[in-house]
């Protein structure tokens, strides 16, 4: 038997780390707008007769063996910890070689190991009919990536994966639901161009530190967060109308907006970016995820896609081709 899963990474438009618990119970209307984009984790999961594990990475050429789950919960540092502890958490009763690979980019700030975790937790909860929902599946997967990394998590960069589309991830507090942006794919898909600019330097936007400030009651961080929430309010409306003027708007805002905040998000090679592609067409642009490199995504008018990209391949980076994903994770069996 093979258990082989796939889901969709993102790109983020507006109202990041306002995703954090509890942050977004403290500011009104409080939504992350994002979309899926067709750059795919993936794995499978092939049982074994004996009790040993194999991890792979078929991305990062990285593999790592145990000779049983008890083994591997006793294991100290793993090689690839989002591997390892969903394999944990799961606890088969048998042994198992567990592949994965990510079509991310290191560091992309497109939300590659939230995707996988969806893919791997999917693909577990099918194999071993464990019943999870879907939204339980985000709830542990989030939980697990706080394990991995050991401060509170997001939960905007796991819709993506879960559902595929356009979204409006609305933050409350009866509960967090995803609702669709009845906009146009092709639409979206003509006016964006998406970069590379290379793994980050540094982390940008400490999402930790933020939320100890807003926590500790810093009267200049609840302010910035007050904004960072009616931009991305704001460009809800924007995108559920195809106000496309608009949204050039609030994203250029988004952007000058998280500069001033956490100048670590640009670099000179991101900036120059920025200011070379207006020229070719580009109304807009901003960092995916905490920045520092990493992938922009730039909105540009209609019939500039090429020449924007040629600009940006011109100045060092690399244009990733992307489609509105309008899937979200899928789960095959073969037997």
């Amino acid at each position: 038997m093979r258990i082989t899963s796939q889901s969709p990474c993102r790109v983020d438009l507006a109202g990041g780390t306002l995703d954090i618990w509890p942050l977004y119970l403290h500011h009104v209307n409080a939504v992350t707008v994002n979309f899926a984009v067709d750059r795919y984790t993936s794995c499978s999961i092939v049982p074994r007769n004996d009790r040993q594990i194999v991890l792979r990475s078929r991305d990062l050429g990285v593999e790592e063996t145990f000779s049983s789950l008890a083994e591997l919960k006793a294991a100290k540092k793993y090689k690839l910890a989002l591997l390892a502890y969903a394999v944990s958490f799961f606890a088969p009763e048998t042994g198992l070689e567990l592949d994965s690979h990510s079509e991310a980019p290191a560091g992309a700030g497109i939300s590659g190991s939230s995707s996988l975790l969806i893919t791997i937790c999917a693909a577990f909860n099918k194999w071993l009919n464990a019943g999870y929902s879907i939204e339980k599946l985000r709830e542990l997967a989030q939980n697990i990536e706080a394990q991995i990394i050991r401060v509170p998590t997001g939960c905007q960069d796991y819709y993506p994966a879960m559902y595929g589309g356009i979204s409006a991830i609305e933050l409350r507090a009866d509960g967090i639901r995803r609702v669709a942006i009845p906009l146009d794919p092709a639409d979206l898909e003509q006016r964006t161009v998406l970069a590379y600019t290379g793994e980050p330097r540094n982390s940008g936007i400490n999402n930790w530190e933020v939320t100890k400030l807003h926590i500790d009651g810093d009267k200049k961080v609840h302010k910035n967060f007050d904004q960072i929430a009616s931009i991305a309010h704001d460009m809800r409306l924007s995108l559920e109308k195809a106000d496309w003027l608009e949204t050039a708007r609030l994203l250029r805002e988004e952007w000058s907006f998280r500069k001033k905040n956490a100048p670590g998000i640009t670099t000179e090679l991101i900036d120059g970016l920025v200011a070379a592609t207006k020229k070719a067409g580009a109304v807009g642009a901003k960092v995916c995820g905490a920045g520092g490199g990493g992938c922009v995504f730039f909105l540009v008018e209609p019939g500039t896609k090429d020449k924007v990209s040629s600009v940006i391949a011109g100045l060092g980076a690399e244009v990733l081709p992307v489609k509105v994903a309008l899937g979200g994770v899928k789960v095959k069996v073969v037997k």
